[in-house]
């Protein structure tokens, strides 16, 4: 082997995912927050078929949209309710292709919420249409039936939780106590910034999908019931273009769950692209997004997938012990659910690192490659 081919294959190795030394891509990819084997297994039937990357990601959030027994009825009707018993539905997608995003929040009395995201994707010019204007819009434009998202199951869960002096909540800074009481509430003087509601593992709100075609297309969805007990007229980070979910055609893909109230505020799916764009593996990029809301809110708790163009796939979670994912890549056989230990820690960014962190491996790499070549040289001249 001469020397630069001792240099292609060094550079290979340093500069791939340290999970995967496959240099083969690894598409189409279907990666899904949680232990959603069903709906993962519609979109692979989709994207293997003669599906979109688009197609695929809608159809696995229909499944459960209109299956919420399947995915711990965290997504869909009838289970979690806001303050006044209501079921309310967030979602969005995105098309890598064009870069578009529809996204409704707050809609009610439309069960597939993001079919309804899709045509404001594909008919309006608008991103996120809320509340009864997005359930009109579906209702009229769409011809999406009109039915109820409450069930038996949302009205014990109203009740239950009415007996219970309205806990958890997510109120805070008011009285009387949100803490033992259920209001109504007014301003409290000074205000105290203690939290109050838990964003455990089946309060999750969230079934996030990333999908990557044979054809490199990519595309994301997410939809979401939101937190249980959530104040009426809250919106999360499922509907939010960068928060939710983020694809770039050019890149790849990300999906978040978690605590979406905190996770709006720094957009951990767009830097988890943002960071694959500048060479992270997809574990890689998913721990540097999530360790930049730790070291702002330690008491988060969230994690994100991701997957680069060549079907590079990883996840990774802070605040919570593990979290699972379910996923199919174009070498496997069947779905799995894979269960991700949390290993983030809070890290602040470093200010200025911008792309210096595969360039530091790579001047290695470079610099190994003169002394190899002048070792060559060296050996070849002629006595």
């Amino acid at each position: 082997m001469d020397s630069l081919g001792v240099f292609l294959l060094i550079f290979t190795t340093f500069s791939g995912n340290p999970m995967s030394l496959s240099l083969a891509d690894d598409v189409p990819v279907v990666l899904v927050t949680w232990d959603f084997p069903e709906a993962t297994q519609e979109a692979w039937d989709t994207i293997t078929g003669d599906g979109s990357a688009v197609d695929a990601a809608e159809k696995a959030c229909n499944f459960c949209e209109l299956e919420p027994s399947l995915c711990r009825f965290s997504v869909g009707y009838g289970n979690r309710i806001d303050d006044t018993g209501e079921p309310t539905l967030d979602a969005m997608i995105m098309d890598g292709i064009t870069h578009d995003v529809g996204a409704v929040g707050g809609i009610r009395r439309v069960k597939k919420a993001i079919s309804v995201a899709r045509m404001v994707m594909e008919y309006t010019k608008h991103t996120l249409l809320v509340g009864d204007s997005a359930s009109n819009f579906a209702h009229t434009f769409g011809d999406f039936e009109d039915e109820s998202l409450k069930t038996n199951k949302t009205r014990v869960n109203y009740d239950n939780w009415n007996e219970n002096n309205c806990q958890p909540n997510f109120w805070e800074n008011v009285t009387p106590d949100p803490s033992t009481s259920c209001g109504p509430y007014t301003p409290a003087q000074p205000p105290s910034r203690e939290t109050a509601a838990k964003i455990d593992k089946d309060n999750h709100d969230t079934i996030g999908i990333v999908v990557i075609g044979s054809d490199k297309n990519v595309a994301c969805g997410t939809s979401t019931n939101g937190l249980n007990h959530k104040i009426a007229g809250r919106v999360g980070d499922s509907p939010i273009v960068g928060a939710g979910c983020y694809v770039d055609n050019d890149v790849g893909g990300a999906a978040a769950t978690g605590n979406g109230d905190i996770m709006i505020r720094l957009l951990p799916s767009y830097q988890a692209v943002e960071n694959m764009r500048r060479g992270l593996s997809a574990k890689e990029a998913s721990a540097e997004a999530l360790s930049r809301i730790a070291y702002k809110y330690n008491d988060f708790r969230g994690a994100i997938i991701a997957v680069n163009k060549e079907g590079d796939y990883g996840a990774e979670c802070y605040g919570y012990t593990t979290v699972e994912i379910t996923y199919r890549t174009g070498s496997m056989t069947n779905i799995t659910v894979e269960e991700i230990q949390c290993t983030v820690e809070p890290k602040k960014p470093s200010v200025g690192s911008g792309n210096l962190v595969r360039p530091n491996v790579i001047l290695c790499i470079a610099s190994l490659y003169l002394s190899l070549k002048a070792l060559t040289l060296k050996y070849t001249l002629p006595l």
